[in-house]
């Protein structure tokens, strides 16, 4: 006669009790909420968040970026190549290094920055959370990525 073998029970390992798939599935739905905001500028999340690093940081380096978006250099070249046929931004190669490639904003880029200026309040009306409880969220969420950074 063969043997029975029993599923302990593993409550931790149900989907609805994993910190990984609230983050997962909010990420998810964060990026439609911004998908339609983003097409009226014609651009992508991604894109996006590299407009924010230059609209903050104009004349940084792709390395820099690629710092400060927490992805490798290589995985950024794409999409600044569109930002730029785009024409809303510039790559330079630096003058002290070549091999180091610096990433100015152009004009339109920066009349792109009024027009998504709005953007923010639209996030946080979709949200229907307050202000407070999404800068204590936003806090509490730096934490846990610079914990999980930290003890890689």
């Amino acid at each position: 006669m063969g043997t029975i073998l029993v599923q302990p029970s593993c409550s931790e390992l149900e989907l609805d009790h994993q910190l990984c798939f609230a983050l997962y599935s909010t990420s998810l739905m964060m990026t439609k909420v911004y998908k339609p905001l983003l097409k009226k500028l014609g651009l992508t999340y991604p894109q996006y968040l590299a407009m924010l690093v230059l609209w903050q940081n104009d004349g940084i380096t792709v390395g820099t970026m690629s710092k400060r978006l927490l992805t490798d250099p290589g995985s950024l070249t794409p999409l600044l190549k569109r930002l730029e046929a785009d024409q809303l931004l510039n790559r330079k190669r630096s003058h002290e290094d070549e091999r180091v490639v610096e990433l100015y904003l152009t004009e339109k880029g920066k009349a792109l920055r009024e027009q998504a200026c709005h953007i923010p309040s639209c996030v946080v009306h979709a949200s229907e959370q307050s202000i407070e409880a999404l800068t204590t969220l936003k806090e509490d969420l730096v934490r846990l990525r610079d914990s999980l950074q930290k003890n890689q």
